[in-house]
């Protein structure tokens, strides 16, 4: 059995038009990916809303939580709010394709859609590269503006003379 199966929309029995599905996302969900995750403690609501034409279906992936990553500076875990949006066209084609940004093609005899690669890239696009506690004191701040590696700004250097003279040399040739 598919482990990804409970985040299957089955669309083949449903009317055209507007429908809304809703998950809760945990550590055992990001646990079926099998990847090293930069976040413990997901706590997240995700809303599918699933606009289905009589060609092709619209999905609309919305994921609300939080997450509890830790400070890049002092190492603290803290609490970081999740809140992420996407749309995804999903057309029906000979096989499948997700090499277009926004649209996915699907076999024309699927009669249903998993949404769970949705949900993980929404979440994963929702924390940031620099994980900075909103708890950081100025004293940590201070200490790391200290220690950063400043600009150097380069003199230029005198050329020696007789360099020059054999560069212009060198352009005559």
């Amino acid at each position: 059995m598919d482990k990804l199966r409970n985040y299957d929309i089955s669309f083949s029995g449903l009317k055209i038009g507007k429908h809304e599905f809703r998950f809760e996302i945990n550590k055992e969900f990001f646990q079926l990916f099998e990847t090293e995750q930069e976040f413990t403690n997901p706590n997240i609501d995700v809303e599918v809303f699933l606009n289905k034409h009589t060609t092709f279906l619209e999905f609309e992936v919305k994921v609300n939580g939080t997450v509890e990553l830790v400070c890049d500076i002092t190492n603290d875990n803290f609490t970081y709010p999740v809140e992420n949006e996407v749309g995804i066209l999903v057309k029906f084609g000979e096989e499948y394709d997700d090499s277009e940004e926004d649209v996915i093609t699907i076999p024309a005899k699927d009669h249903a859609f998993n949404v769970a690669h949705l949900i993980y890239e929404n979440v994963a696009l929702s924390i940031p590269m620099k994980k900075i506690s909103p708890n950081i004191s100025d004293e940590d701040l201070a200490i790391l503006e200290k220690f950063s590696p400043k600009e150097i700004e380069k003199e230029e250097e005198e050329v020696d003379p007789r360099w020059e003279a054999l560069k212009k040399l060198k352009d005559k040739n």
